[in-house]
């Protein structure tokens, strides 16, 4: 079980995931200048905090990376046509353009690949019978 934080760890933890920088962070959570930088490592090795920067970590990261049915939800999206790009011209700028036929074409390709269709099927044909009998140098006589 850990031990509850101090409103400075917690602030040295929202500090540090922002920056990376222990001595930094251990200031600005109102540690002394002078101390700060002993403070800032010793906190990355204490075992409560450790754990809270392990678990904030986590969450941050999956909050930013994207799983299989978002991923799949937005090429369903593109292949609908329900979105639009920027596209720069000679013209001029557009913005809410209909995503090409072409983008259109490689997310239904991607989706299908995903869902296993249109794999490269080898039909092969031929005599499975094979002679395992005795060569000439097993002579049994």
């Amino acid at each position: 079980m850990t031990k509850k934080l101090t409103q400075k760890q917690c602030r040295f933890i929202d500090e540090y995931i922002i920056s990376g920088n222990a001595t930094q962070s251990a200031i600005k959570a109102g540690y002394s200048k002078k101390t700060a930088r002993k403070i800032g490592q010793e906190n990355l090795t204490k075992p409560d905090i450790k754990a809270e920067l392990e678990r904030r970590n986590a969450e941050i990261k999956s909050k930013k990376t994207a799983d299989m049915t978002e991923v799949i939800e937005y090429l369903t999206s593109v292949m609908r046509g329900e979105q639009t790009e920027t596209v720069a011209t000679s013209k001029g700028l557009f913005t809410g353009v209909e995503v090409s036929a072409k983008d259109r074409i490689k997310a239904a390709e991607l989706i299908g690949k995903r869902n296993g269709a249109w794999t490269d099927k080898k039909e092969l044909s031929g005599d499975l019978n094979i002679d395992i009998g005795m060569g000439d140098y097993d002579d049994n006589d």
